[in-house]
């Protein structure tokens, strides 16, 4: 079958649209009987991967016993979640290595000067935006599974060839293609999440694997630590790459062998299985997969306001990560601590990001199960600590090193706020041309915060950094600003959405979502579709 070809059913190919508020109803025929199906299909005229697994859109609402329904689903858990967790704590582990290279003499060693330092932290996230489009339109095409963990052995390949670097030059170009390795990240890890899960459990198995965030950062500090007592014929920083390039390389062929490339070709489950799997995606109206590639989806992705307050989300949530992530640990180091202890001194930090992220998606989900739309709620809840911890580090005296190694640790929950920020992306967005293509668009914010936020922490004004955390401050209150503005525009499409299907035959009761569940239409052409906030 080929190394990047996985077998899927296939639907037929008749065309059914709905657009808008008009709705022509032919639906999609079966090819054996020449029976209509039921599902509505999209203006390209083909459906979702997962239709291939029922006969119609009647098979869709097949009952499921609840207490199968919940096997089925902690077996997706072991055979998804495990995987992108270490995944993760790998990616935060890397973002960190140049940073502990920092205090491991890199600088000294490769003749660094200026504002070379910040250009290296930089340049990886231009490796990152050069390949961001093409790597998720790849992501469509070709088997998620296998092209993540391929990315994943490229990653830790140039990592540990960043060892052999002996001067800016050398370094600046492997971190680019580190960085262009890495651009299926989260992108792939988001697309997954979206597959497998409810809209509502989405934020819950996001936070689970993005927690993994702060657990890297723990590790890395254990990592740090240990390779900082390694008495070998290379210098530390060398360790810091080869030890942690290898990691990922071994990784990245573990998950290329077993993580899934979806539901509908698992091996780990049964054709029975499988449907269970699907069937709960229903109310998603996203649809799980479809590796046609449609124009129309494109225009519409350029088209739609959301597009555009996502990839300022992800510029300004990424511009205090950009400089954190790689002056963190200079930071702590201008308290006063030695540079083992400083290492060690990330592991409260990383423990606060897990603790803050699991705290967060627990309660959105708490608030979800009531029928509660909490989720911009609490990104701005999980924005206050941050906020109040850059206001610290500015002000502080320096003297007062306990309370601004707290300050310090404050600016860690912003990653719960991000984690919500994905979530509400993914479950926002249906098309799957659609769906990758914002996907990669959020991450050219992502890559453009990144590399701009290094830049505002002035060699001049180290350790204390005021313009950098001036950044900090700046970012979170226009982030503030737009996720109101996201949210409020949202609920009113949803508003309008109800009073036109209201004074339709039926209502909203009678609305059909078997038939478009699985139709792989956008969310502006479905009129099922519903925003969640």
């Amino acid at each position: 079958m080929g190394l990047w070809k996985r077998s899927a059913p296939t639907a037929g190919d008749d065309i059914t649209q709905l657009n808008g508020d008009n709705k022509d109803d032919y639906g999609a025929q079966n090819e054996e009987t020449g029976k209509s199906s039921g599902f509505k299909l999209n203006k390209a005229g083909d459906g979702d991967e997962a239709m291939g697994l029922f006969s119609s859109s009647a098979d869709v609402h097949e009952p499921i016993d609840p207490q199968e329904e919940k096997k089925v689903v902690r077996k997706i858990d072991l055979m998804i979640l495990p995987y992108l967790a270490v995944c993760y704590c790998f990616f935060y582990i890397d973002k960190t290595t140049l940073s502990y290279a920092a205090i491991f003499g890199i600088e000294e060693d490769l003749n660094l000067h200026g504002s070379q330092y910040s250009w290296l932290s930089s340049i990886f996230y231009f490796g990152f935006l050069a390949w961001a489009l093409p790597t998720n339109l790849l992501l469509q095409r070709l088997p998620v599974g296998r092209y993540l963990g391929f990315n994943i052995f490229l990653w830790g390949f140039f990592l540990m060839l960043q060892a052999a670097a002996h001067n800016f030059a050398s370094l600046a170009a492997l971190r680019a293609l580190a960085g262009a390795a890495e651009a299926v990240s989260d992108p792939s890890f988001m697309l997954i999440t979206s597959m497998w899960y409810t809209r509502r459990q989405q934020p819950v198995r996001m936070g689970l694997w993005y927690t993994a965030n702060g657990f890297g950062i723990a590790l890395g500090g254990l990592l740090g630590f240990g390779i900082g007592h390694i008495q070998g014929a290379l210098p530390s920083w060398k360790y810091e790459f080869l030890v942690i390039g290898a990691l990922c390389c071994a990784w990245g062929i573990v998950m290329f062998i077993f993580l899934p490339d979806s539901p509908v070709t698992a091996k780990g489950l049964s054709l029975h299985e499988k449907r269970i799997a699907v069937e709960r995606l229903r109310e998603n109206q996203t649809g799980v997969e479809n590796k046609h590639f449609k124009w129309y989806q494109v225009k519409e992705t350029f088209t739609d306001y959301k597009t555009y307050l996502f990839f300022i989300l992800g510029c300004v949530c990424n511009v205090p990560n950009g400089g954190i992530s790689n002056f963190g640990t200079i930071i702590i180091q201008g308290f006063g601590f030695s540079t083992l202890v400083t290492t060690l001194m990330q592991i409260p930090y990383g423990t606060l990001i897990a603790i803050s992220i699991l705290s967060c998606v627990f309660l959105n989900d708490y608030m979800s199960r009531k029928g509660r739309q909490t989720r911009v709620w609490f990104v701005l809840l999980y924005l206050c600590p941050n906020i109040a911890g850059a206001f610290g580090l500015r002000f502080l005296s320096e003297g007062n090193q306990g309370g601004r190694l707290v300050c310090y640790y404050l600016t860690g929950p912003y990653n719960a706020a991000f984690v919500l920020l994905l979530s509400i992306t993914i479950a926002n967005t249906a098309g799957h041309t659609k769906k990758v293509l914002t996907n990669a668009i959020l991450f050219l914010g992502y890559c453009t915060g990144n590399i701009i936020g290094p830049f505002f922490y002035l060699s001049s004004q180290e350790p204390r950094y005021e313009l950098g955390i001036w950044s900090m401050i700046v970012s979170h209150l226009i982030e503030a600003c737009i996720v109101l503005l996201l949210r409020f525009l949202l609920s009113r499409e949803n508003k309008r959405r109800d009073r036109i299907q209201s004074a339709e035959a039926g209502g909203l009761e009678g609305r059909d979502l078997d038939a478009t569940a699985f139709s792989d239409m956008t969310d502006r052409e479905n009129i099922n579709f519903r925003y969640i906030y």
